[in-house]
């Protein structure tokens, strides 16, 4: 990304939790010229020297390449969660969307394309040690979410083959967090099975310990940074980024004054999709199945290559997050409406 007379940028799904960082990180600073924002519907939100574009991805009508137009770089993030009932929406969205940012990428001669994958593009792993990005990425394929990841991972491997002269990186981050974040994150994932007020120290009795239940989380603006360090450097390929230290029920249950309860993985899996089922809750449980079975991922290559270290701890991100549910948290974007904005 050149930086002689500043870069232009243009980001997709830029209302979204990841994007809404993202965009602010970028317009602060002072190489980048102009960050371009592209969202289904364009918020009143808008930090200093940044447009915005209403566009749908899902619509084959959506003209990509007149967006993508003289811009240094493309940040892909635009994702649809929603609905899990019915996975040929956000396949839609997800993934026939995303060939066409890549097709467009390619067209508009775009020298850069940062694109957001996951660690649940990984296949299964371990969970007492963590892996590096040679990890295989063919998802747990039960669950939409890594499945689409996983097949964006196979598109980007032709993407780069047959289009060396842009430059790729790949940014596979932990599940992410900020207090912004909070009031879409309990629609999307909890709905009425997680009312904020419940997440204070000492309401909850217990809290289940499901075997396999081990995850890393990471702050979004510690995303965001890993993602204006790939910009400003000539890294390719795959980075994966998560705080320390992994979480478990343990830390949980320390953070919301609970007694850590063993329950056994086929009564909660059978739980989870019950309420799913019933439509009591948002998240499925192949997602479910998928976290259980996800590894953790070795930072390494992040903190050489781009210099990346996350500011925040995983109990620092989970602790904001937390309050955020409490007290109904939000920002002034359609995605990132709360019962009050932060």
């Amino acid at each position: 990304m050149s930086s002689e007379a500043g870069s232009r940028i243009v980001v997709t799904g830029a209302t979204g939790n990841v994007g809404t960082s993202v965009v602010r990180r970028l317009s602060e600073d002072p190489d980048v010229a102009s960050v371009h924002g592209l969202a289904r519907r364009i918020p009143a939100w808008s930090p200093p020297r940044t447009e915005w574009t209403a566009v749908d991805l899902a619509s084959p009508r959506s003209d990509l390449a007149a967006a993508f137009r003289d811009a240094d770089a493309v940040v892909h993030l635009a994702w649809a969660f929603q609905p899990t009932h019915d996975p040929a929406t956000t396949w839609r969205t997800n993934v026939l969307g995303s060939l066409r940012v890549f097709e467009a990428v390619a067209a508009a001669q775009v020298p850069v394309l940062v694109h957001a994958s996951s660690v649940g593009a990984y296949s299964p792993g371990p969970k007492d040690r963590p892996v590096d990005e040679s990890w295989p990425t063919h998802g747990w394929p039960d669950a939409a979410y890594c499945r689409e990841k996983a097949y964006l991972e196979r598109v980007l491997d032709t993407f780069e083959r047959d289009r060396p002269q842009t430059r790729v990186v790949r940014l596979r981050p932990a599940f992410l967090f900020k207090r912004e974040s909070a009031s879409e994150q309990r629609r999307i994932f909890g709905g009425r099975f997680l009312p904020g007020p419940l997440v204070r120290p000492g309401l909850l009795p217990f809290l289940p310990d499901v075997p396999g239940l081990r995850m890393q989380a990471l702050h979004t603006d510690d995303a965001a940074e890993a993602c204006r360090l790939a910009l400003r450097s000539g890294a390719r390929g795959a980075f994966n980024l998560a705080a320390e230290p992994a979480v478990d029920a343990g830390l949980l249950g320390r953070m919301v004054d609970a007694r850590p309860v063993r329950l056994p993985r086929a009564a909660a899996r059978t739980a989870v999709a019950a309420a799913w089922n019933l439509r009591l809750l948002p998240a499925s449980p192949h997602l479910f199945d998928a976290v259980l079975r996800l590894p953790l991922m070795d930072c390494t290559r992040a903190r050489v290559e781009l210099g990346w270290r996350p500011r925040r701890t995983a109990p620092e991100v989970l602790e904001e997050f937390l309050r955020g549910l409490r007290a109904g948290a939000g920002a002034p974007t359609a995605p990132l409406h709360g019962r009050k904005a932060s």
